[in-house]
């Protein structure tokens, strides 16, 4: 089986005690990890890289600027466990993000699509397709919790888990 930790959204000038205690606590057991954008500094991402040993897949967001727009892509697909997955921050309102997401995917043959943008969490399916948005493990402006979210797949068969951050 293979664990991959999701994040997004973490909107940080600097990588403070709270954020290294987060990663640890419940990042640490995962394989891989995924950022779906919105790191704000460089220095998040370089952080990530290192505790996950370059196990890390991360696209740029709408508040990532400079350095960060010049290293990560807008999207991104992989494959785990024969599901493929595509990787995107998302764009625009709320309301019908799912519908710009299956056409951005199209014709790619995701059976996942992580996401962020919102920093509401979500895991749920439509048009056979599963989307997953770990909320915000940092920033409560849009969501009452912190949460982050885990994928777990194994022999083609995938589940998804939305975390509530505590602490």
């Amino acid at each position: 089986m293979i664990r991959i930790g999701v994040i997004s959204d973490t909107h940080l000038q600097r990588v403070n005690e709270h954020f290294k205690n987060l990663v640890q606590k419940y990042l640490d057991a995962c394989d891989y990890l995924f950022h779906a954008g919105d790191f704000v500094t460089i220095e998040v991402l370089e952080y990530l890289k290192d505790f996950m040993k370059d196990n890390l897949m991360a696209v740029c967001g709408n508040m990532d600027r400079g350095e960060l727009q010049s290293v990560l892509p807008r999207t991104c697909v992989c494959e785990f466990e024969g599901v493929k997955i595509g990787l995107v921050h998302g764009w625009g309102p709320p309301q019908g993000i799912e519908g710009r997401l299956l056409d951005l995917f199209k014709g790619q043959g995701v059976r996942i699509i992580v996401f962020g943008h919102t920093h509401a969490p979500a895991n749920f399916e439509k048009e056979g397709v599963m989307f997953f948005n770990p909320g915000s493990p940092t920033d409560k402006v849009y969501a009452k919790v912190n949460t982050i979210g885990i994928l777990k797949l194994e022999k083609g068969k995938v589940e998804g888990e939305i975390v509530e951050v505590k602490g």
